[in-house]
């Protein structure tokens, strides 16, 4: 694959559907993880010997901004008879189905959660089996999904903020991709609200961010709000990097995001941070996924409009 053949493979993608520019998209992932090194775990994903649980975990500890839609509907695209395609509208079924254990947040679907649910899939397909049903691939499954079981009030509440008492206890192995899925997010929602929206940022001496959004005011400079992702570790190291980025005089904003124990934690230790304590702001990272879930579905709708052509680009 040269970066032409990429783009061929993944602009054709369902998940892809919410991007108005996708060139941009896929430019950003080979930008972010490198074309030889995102060629080689994609065909360690799709390819590879371990089991799915194995190499799910692996692709996503170790590529950026792919998430669960994209890279299982390459899976069920590239083996139809193992692998479901996982994304809203499917949580949408099986949630109406009463199916327990649904992974309500993309960091909670782990190898091995999806590994389950595509035996979940497996039941549906034997389920259309017996009813008469001749194709009962997991692509055949999805498109059950969609012409069946998208229930209008379980849509609505998917995309509705639901009351928290509490953030849900984090899984150790679900840290990382906590962390990774937010950090990817945050890209996206930096990009749609018109951000030049970059990740893992140098932003000064000794300071590599997570996330930053930036804009470029005329002819008079940038403007840089930073958003670090606190899911273990140090927070005092936090606290450090995010005051290091402000000796960069364009960095206008920063945020910490993490659930809400930790922000808590997080106010305590920078209240006595004078040059950092009334500059720092806080943003819960299941608010996060939220908002992205919401803008998601604001773009995928007006992209059906297909106002601006894609060859415009």
């Amino acid at each position: 694959m040269d970066k032409e053949d990429l783009y061929e493979y993944i602009s054709k993608l369902w998940a892809m559907l919410i991007w108005g520019n996708k060139k941009y998209v896929i430019d950003k992932l080979i930008e972010d993880n490198g074309l030889q090194n995102l060629k080689k775990h994609l065909a360690d994903l799709v390819w590879g010997k371990n089991d799915i649980a194995e190499r799910w975990d692996s692709f996503r500890s170790h590529v950026k901004g792919m998430g669960p839609a994209m890279i299982s509907e390459i899976l069920c695209k590239s083996h139809p008879d193992d692998f479901m395609l996982w994304n809203r509208r499917a949580y949408v079924a099986l949630n109406y189905l009463e199916v327990e254990g649904l992974p309500r947040y993309d960091y909670q679907l782990t190898g091995k959660v999806y590994k389950n649910l595509c035996n979940v899939s497996r039941e549906i397909a034997s389920e259309l089996k017996v009813a008469g049903v001749e194709d009962t691939t997991h692509l055949a499954v999805d498109y059950f999904i969609w012409d069946e079981l998208q229930v209008e009030d379980t849509l609505n509440k998917i995309h509705a903020k639901k009351p928290h008492k509490k953030s849900e206890p984090v899984l150790p192995e679900e840290s990382k991709f906590i962390h990774d899925d937010t950090r990817d997010k945050l890209r996206d929602i930096g990009q749609w609200l018109g951000f030049e929206s970059k990740i893992e940022q140098r932003v000064s001496e000794g300071s590599k961010v997570d996330t930053i959004w930036e804009a470029t005011i005329g002819n008079m400079g940038r403007v840089i709000y930073v958003f670090e992702v606190q899911t273990k570790g140090s927070i005092d190291s936090l606290i450090l990097n995010l005051l290091k980025s402000l000796n960069n005089p364009a960095v206008q904003g920063v945020v910490a995001v993490s659930d809400k124990g930790q922000i808590e934690k997080i106010k305590k230790y920078a209240h006595d941070v004078k040059d950092l304590k009334d500059k720092l702001k806080y943003w819960d990272y299941e608010e996060v996924s939220r908002i992205h879930e919401s803008l998601e579905f604001v773009y995928s709708k007006i992209n059906d409009l297909k106002l601006v052509p894609e060859s415009f680009y």
